[in-house]
């Protein structure tokens, strides 16, 4: 008997241990993929095998695959989606439904058999619905096997075939894609516009096609000999080989996603960073392109040496700027951008898409249910890698500015007034208009981190930037493992932040509202909170000699205070309890010796009325 409670005991508190730390373990694939591409049809024929563990505590009866390609038919919900949205994305509108049966993207499934068995699936749009056989048990591998057809759809969103500026392939969601399981279920999302999520895996790929093309793109070229000798070397162009077509094959170890670009006429162009990464630069040349592309790997050389050394050390080996796509969007190693452009904006949107590799790549937020952890994430360290570049000059004609997410603030601000907003708890589906999912992920996600700072310091910021990251990369975070992090780096309570900020669209608003002359040399200045979201307040006195004095105000449940940030004379003033409208605050100093009282002057508290921060005593 003893021993029977000894061991159900046991269980109990395994089960426990497991369930306390659900973020913890990852599913894995491994994908082998056998393509042939017919590039007279835009038709290829596609063999699949991915070995997946689950390792998950649970049993699973059904798996999901995604099936982007899919979405680009008449009819589809990213079609309806588009056509329905007070705003929709310009790229797509009704372009969707206008498609022909030869312009359209599929993914047709002929056959599925797991562990050497036929098993039952169902297409729903895009994604598969697969009935197992058998569970799959914790802890076990099974072997998927597919064999299907695609059509590559005209380009409209992302993938497609001839865009814009003439790129023949941008193959992004073009195979079938299991979906990821993790300690919230299944997330078999529709594609309906954004965003991805998957399993962290090795991707062996071959690719067939006509001998002409060239293809960059993730993974690293296992087979450069047969395909043209100098493919890595700098300044080098694809040589083809004979017969009519090519077979490339890559491998890329530990991504959760795989894409490529092919062209006949893209020129390759490569360099060793500093970091030891092999950059890769793959366009079509022509005068629109040349001159600027051909300078990008010297400024992304420096770009590298600063995410490194600000935000966490890239793991992977290389990575490769690919013309192709409508816009730019990230993928593992890899990214495929629209290369007509001016320097600034190639230089932009290249540190943009490279910075994702380490918000989305790398730490593998669920986009779909975070998408400010990605896209803010990102936007914000783009920002201040982009003051950087015009830091060392390479960036002719731009200077650095003092505060690079000043315009940030401004567009938030802006967007808060017109009523549209929504919370960034929001899936990134269901925002009601693409703005508010715009202005919401990218520029409020960006001020999130930006304010971030102005609460627990610059130094315990910076920290908790490089912690987040070597913590929970490969491990897919949510929002509560972030703020965890920085809650331990700063030692203050930030739940309250993360509660205000993400879940509501309640707003700051701070003001000076009065001051008056004391006795014994003191003066009283109250402080009011008119918005309803609570922040720590930084009021800055300016006496007439000169010299400034910042008195620290925190939140009482913020339970401390952040570090001295600055050499300026500081002082830490009480607790101010976010319930209360005012506060009190008497400084140890006549009236007359004061020139000006301001909140927060170094513009890092998103306050939406910055007209009453300040106050100047009259002469």
């Amino acid at each position: 008997m003893n021993k029977l409670l000894f061991f159900i005991c046991l269980l109990f508190l395994s089960s426990s241990t497991l369930f306390a730390q659900p973020d913890r373990w990852q599913q894995a694939a491994k994908y082998e993929m056998e393509i042939d591409f017919d590039v007279k049809k835009h038709q290829f024929k596609g063999k699949q095998t991915i070995d997946y563990t689950n390792n998950s505590p649970d049993y699973l009866k059904k798996v999901f695959y995604h099936l982007y390609f899919n979405a680009f038919q008449p009819g589809s919900m990213m079609d309806i989606r588009s056509q329905t949205l007070p705003d929709p994305d310009r790229r797509v509108k009704g372009r969707i439904a206008t498609l022909k049966d030869n312009e359209i993207g599929y993914q047709k499934i002929n056959s599925l058999k797991v562990n050497g068995k036929d098993v039952k699936f169902e297409v729903n749009g895009t994604i598969l619905e697969v009935t197992l056989n058998k569970p799959i048990g914790p802890g076990k591998t099974v072997k998927f096997e597919m064999d299907f057809d695609a059509q590559v759809p005209v380009q409209i969103r992302r993938s497609g075939r001839n865009n814009a500026e003439g790129i023949d392939y941008s193959m992004s969601q073009w195979y079938p894609k299991m979906c990821e399981y993790d300690y919230q279920g299944w997330h078999a999302n529709p594609y309906v516009g954004r965003e991805f999520y998957g399993i962290w895996g090795d991707f062996d790929v071959k690719i067939t096609i006509d001998k002409n093309y060239t293809i960059g793109g993730t993974g690293y070229l296992q087979n450069a000999n047969e395909i043209g000798k100098g493919y890595e070397k700098k300044g080098s162009k694809i040589k083809a080989a004979s017969g009519d077509k090519l077979t490339w094959h890559f491998f890329a170890p530990n991504v959760h996603d795989f894409a490529w670009g092919a062209d006949p006429d893209y020129k390759h162009i490569s360099m060793k960073a500093d970091c030891g990464v092999m950059i890769h630069c793959l366009y079509q040349s022509n005068e629109n392109t040349e001159e600027y592309w051909s300078r990008l790997p010297e400024v992304m050389n420096e770009a590298f040496n600063f995410i490194n050394e600000k935000y966490g050390k890239y793991p992977y080996d290389q990575y490769s700027f690919i013309q192709g796509g409508d816009g730019g969007m990230e993928y593992p190693m890899a990214t495929l951008i629209t290369g007509e452009r001016a320097f600034s904006s190639l230089v932009g949107v290249s540190v943009h898409e490279l910075v994702h590799s380490w918000y989305q790549m790398i730490l593998g937020t669920n986009e779909a249910l975070y998408a400010w952890m990605d896209e803010g994430f990102t936007s914000y360290a783009s920002a201040h890698v982009m003051n950087h570049l015009r830091s060392k000059g390479l960036l002719p004609g731009e200077e650095p500015v003092d505060n690079p997410m000043a315009r940030s603030y401004i567009g938030y601000a802006n967007f808060n007034s017109g009523g549209s907003e929504e919370a960034l708890s929001t899936h990134a589906d269901h925002f009601m208009t693409n703005s508010a999912y715009g202005v919401g992920s990218y520029t409020k996600g960006s001020v999130f981190l930006q304010q971030l700072e102005y609460i627990v310091g610059k130094q315990a910021f910076d920290k908790g930037m490089l912690t987040y990251f070597d913590t929970w990369k490969f491990k897919h975070p949510n929002i509560n493992d972030f703020i965890r992090v920085m809650e331990k780096e700063s030692d203050l309570e930030l739940d309250w932040y993360k509660e205000y900020w993400v879940n509501t669209i309640h707003t700051i608003d701070y003001g000076v509202q009065s001051f008056e002359k004391m006795k014994k040399k003191r003066t009283k200045v109250i402080l009011e909170k008119v918005g309803v979201m609570p922040m720590p307040i930084d009021l800055v006195v300016t006496y007439k000699d000169g010299t400034k004095e910042i008195f620290n105000i925190p939140l009482r449940i913020m339970r401390g205070e952040k570090a001295q940030e600055t050499k300026m004379k500081q002082t830490l003033a009480e607790d101010w309890p976010w319930t209360h409208p005012t506060y009190e605050l008497i400084i140890p100093t006549k009236l007359k010796n004061i020139k000006s009282f301001e909140i927060d002057p170094s513009k890092r508290i998103a306050d939406v009325n910055p007209d009453n921060n300040k106050l100047e005593p009259a002469d």
